[in-house]
This record gives structure tokens, sequence and C-alpha cells, in this order.
């Protein structure tokens, strides 16, 4: 149990990390080059990363490593750029909500981890906190930049299972390392054809595309990946609902956004699914246990040897 809350705090860092993406995205880099700003998003953090791991990919992890670069960097980047620059803060990070109850249903079929009552129970209040945010009645919201929202999160979920499923025995580090890397160099060609030349940025946009590279990605994404390896991908999506709560409580505090009654009860629900799925309550109530091959989080001791003694 203490192991497990451990790693449910580390998992946290990344969430709130991609919270705060939403805002620097909107207030301080360019509106209108999606493609680079991805690109320039994650290959730097990629080639951080791969120089502190120094270890390129193998056998099967090549064609992975382009696969998953493509859905949880390449795609998905592209999307959120497009949603943070389209939409509030707090609504662009709202839509996100949705990933626990997708990443519990796909998970299902790809790792056989079965969602439990109380998984599903923390996604459905947590759902109903997302709406209580989301559907404030205020006019104006951009539907594109909702669907970019919404197709971000289905894709995200898809590849952070698969991800799930690909890393056992493989360096957690490394193996994100190699995604954002080849996201990031398949970003670039699509970007310089659509987009021509890169911006040119401000020491403003500089030092949020260090922020965005070196926090929200680079360690954003190690410390998701470590937790999806030793947490139920149940309890993972439901520490993700904690992006959202991020996004509304800086696009109040910073962005000067309207933060309404219902939207702080919307909050309240979010955290209470939270906590209803932590992987302690889970447990007890039979749901979130990893199957399948799936590595638990606590390594079981090797079974002990008795030898015979002889009397002579």
């Amino acid at each position: 149990m203490e192991a497990n809350t451990r790693w449910v705090a580390l998992t946290a860092v990344a969430p709130v990390a991609w919270g705060t993406n939403y805002f620097v995205t909107h207030e301080y880099l360019p509106a209108d080059t999606p493609l680079w700003g991805a690109a320039l998003r994650a290959l730097p953090a990629g080639l951080v990363l791969l120089a502190l791991c120094r270890r390129r990919p193998r056998g099967a992890w090549w064609g992975r490593s382009a696969l998953l670069g493509l859905l949880n960097v390449s795609v998905f980047f592209v999307l959120v750029y497009a949603a943070s620059q389209l939409l509030p803060t707090s609504v662009a990070s709202t839509v996100m909500a949705l990933a626990p109850l997708t990443m519990m249903l796909i998970a299902w079929p790809l790792i056989s981890e079965r969602p439990g009552l109380a998984h599903l129970a923390g996604a459905a209040i947590g759902l109903g906190g997302v709406c209580l945010m989301l559907l404030t009645g205020a006019a104006g919201l951009s539907v594109p930049g909702i669907l970019a929202s919404a197709a971000a999160m289905l894709v995200s979920s898809f590849g952070h299972i698969l991800t799930k499923r690909w890393n056992a025995g493989t360096d957690v580090l490394a193996a994100t390392a190699w995604q954002l890397t080849a996201g990031g160099l398949l970003l670039l060609p699509a970007a310089a054809a659509l987009e021509g030349p890169p911006p040119a940025l401000s020491p403003q946009a500089l030092l949020a595309f260090g922020h965005v590279t070196l926090i929200a990605t680079a360690l954003a994404f190690a410390v998701w990946f470590t937790g999806l390896r030793h947490l139920p991908a149940g309890t993972v999506g439901l520490i993700g609902l904690l992006n959202p709560v991020t996004g509304v409580l800086l696009g109040t505090a910073v962005a000067g956004e309207t933060l309404t009654g219902r939207q702080l009860c919307g909050l309240l629900l979010v955290l209470t699914g939270v906590v209803l799925g932590r992987p302690g309550r889970a447990d007890r109530r039979g749901g979130g246990r990893p199957r399948g091959g799936v590595r638990p989080s606590t390594p079981v001791p090797p079974p002990t040897t008795h030898r015979r003694t002889e009397i002579r």
C-alpha cells in the first residue's frame, strides 16, 4: 500500500505538468504553427532523454517506437496544440478528463485488465464532475477545438495502453526517449511542407518552449509511463483527472477565467473520483489487478529452496 502511494504521487506529476502545458501554449506560443509547435516540443525532449539513457531501440522496438511516437507524440501533440489555441485553458484540459474511462475500456481487451467497481465508480463520478465544469452554458466555444481535444484523448488513451502492453522488461526512460524522438522526427517533414520554415520565437516563447519540452514532456512522459508500469491502467487514468483540475485552477488564477460554483462542485467530484480509484481501495474491491502477464507493482520473492540435511 505504501509503495502504491509513492507510485501514485510520482505519476501525479505528469497530469499536473500537462495541465500547465495548456496555459503556457495558449498564452505564449505561436497560434498558427501547430506542427512546428508539436515538433519543437517533442524532438528536444526525446534527445535530452536519449542523452541521459544512451540506449538505442533493438528488434521489434524500432517499429514499436515509430507507432507509439506517431500516436503518443506526433498526432497527440498536434491535436493538443490546436485545442490549446482554440479553447480556454479550463475547457481544453477538461475534455481530456474522459481519458480514464477510455483507458479502462481499451485496457480490458488489450492487456486483460478488467475495470473494477471502484475504478468504474471513480470514472463515473469524475465524468460527472467534468460535465459540471464543461457544460457551463458559456457561449462561443470552438467546436473544432472540442473535437481536437476529444481526438487527442482517444489517440493518447490507445497509445498509452499499447505502451503499457509493450513496456514490460524495457527501460522506461529509454522507451520514452525513443517515442519522443521518433514522433519529433515524423513531425519535421510535415511541418516544413505544410507550414514553411520554423517560426521566429521571442525570448518569452523560447522560455515557454523550455518549460513545455523539459517539464511538460520529458519529465511528464517519463513519470507517466513509469506509473503505467507499476499501477493498473484504471488507476493511472483516474490520476489523469488532475490534468483538468490543474488547467481550471490555472485558467482561473492566472488567465483571469471565471470559476463558477458549478465548476467548483465539478472539481470536488473529480477529486472524489481519483480517491475512489486509488490502488488500495480498488484492490480491496476486486478491481484493477494486473492480468495477462502485466507485471505487478510489488515483486514477488522467489520461493525458498529447502535442502535436506543428511545425517552421517
